[in-house]
């Protein structure tokens, strides 16, 4: 049960992180309406989400133990307010701050990473490593997964951001249905996520 709590913890504070850099990065072109809010703040509370930040993650480790997996977490926190209108680079701007989220992820994982695979963590405390290797792996998850391009992820920000006007319908469908092709992926197609997120753990860890 301390690993289960350990995991949403380390998700926690990963989620919140992902969404303070949305807001900074929003800051940093113009946009106050994150600070505004109090949302610029590592402070966990003002950013959790009942459900995604706790319930379903909570849920989804023990299921997964209680099958005997090795535990599978996932979740998110509240989105930072963000007015796009208010950006000085309106042409770049929401793309820039979507990529902010996935960015932060994807440095978390690569620093502790890189300890792992350069210090001799194995002369440490067991728990240690195994914290290490929590965070390498939930950040990447959540750098991978919010990179897909369906509404509400960032992912899909950066494909409007650059979709041509001639394109436009492909928007409008994502727009409409992303939310439903959304949960039809994590329900049945969460494995193909992890295998790249896999992937990316080796690359930078080296095992």
């Amino acid at each position: 049960m301390e690993f289960v709590l350990f995991q949403i913890v380390i998700l926690i504070f990963s989620v919140v992180l992902h969404e303070v850099s949305h807001g900074v990065v929003a800051y940093s072109l113009g946009d106050t309406t994150a600070k505004n809010s109090g949302r610029l703040t590592l402070n966990p509370i003002p950013h959790l989400d009942l459900f995604g930040s706790i319930i379903l993650p909570g849920f989804l480790l023990l299921a997964s133990y209680a099958a005997g997996g090795g535990g599978m977490i996932f979740g998110w926190a509240k989105p930072v307010p963000i007015n796009p209108f208010n950006f000085r680079d309106q042409k770049y701007g929401p793309a820039k701050v979507s990529l902010a989220g996935p960015a932060s992820n994807f440095a978390i994982a690569l620093i502790f990473g890189l300890i792992l695979r350069f210090l001799p963590v194995e002369t440490f405390n067991p728990i240690f490593a195994l914290a290490l290797v929590y965070i390498v792996q939930i950040n990447i998850l959540l750098g991978v997964f919010n990179l897909l391009p369906l509404p509400p992820l960032d992912g899909s920000h950066l494909l409007f951001s650059v979709l041509p006007q001639s394109m436009e319908h492909i928007k409008t469908f994502l727009l409409g249905y992303g939310s439903i092709l959304l949960l039809l992926l994590i329900f049945f197609f969460f494995n193909f996520i992890s295998f790249f997120t896999s992937i990316i753990f080796r690359l930078i860890v080296g095992v």
